[in-house]
């Protein structure tokens, strides 16, 4: 099983499925990991009802935090500011679906690092848990 979620990563980096920009947009943040040079931006379109209806990331970093931006921008398509809230770091790693190490972790968690950052309007970066 974990040769599929490896195979999965490798895919997500390459052939990212939400990678860009969005301007305008109604969500927008962007923060990096310093430890090991990661960065991602994510912006979001909410509908009328408050609804994520678009949601891309830009940055660069390696396969790891790429894939797993990509993969949580796929789980939050449709989902109101508080299911956003309510996305957690057991998500996050459900969907990447392998076992990482503490220095992988933050590569795995900077997506969501950056989504509530830009979900809860802050101007600084906030623990992702």
């Amino acid at each position: 099983m974990d040769d599929f979620y490896r195979e999965l990563i490798i895919d997500r980096y390459k052939n990212p499925l939400f990678k860009g920009e969005l301007d305008p947009n109604d969500i927008s943040f962007e923060d990096e990991n310093p430890l090991c040079g990661d960065r991602i931006r994510i912006d979001i379109r909410l509908d009328k009802f408050g609804n994520v209806s678009e949601a891309v990331f830009s940055g660069e970093g390696c396969a790891i935090s790429q894939a797993a931006a990509d993969l949580l921008l796929e789980e939050i398509m449709g989902k109101s500011i508080e299911g956003l809230k309510a996305v957690s770091k057991d998500n996050v790693l459900d969907l990447l679906g392998i076992d990482l190490g503490p220095v992988r972790l933050k590569c795995a968690l900077l997506s969501l690092k950056v989504l509530k950052s830009g979900v809860y309007g802050l101007g600084e970066s906030v623990d992702a848990d």
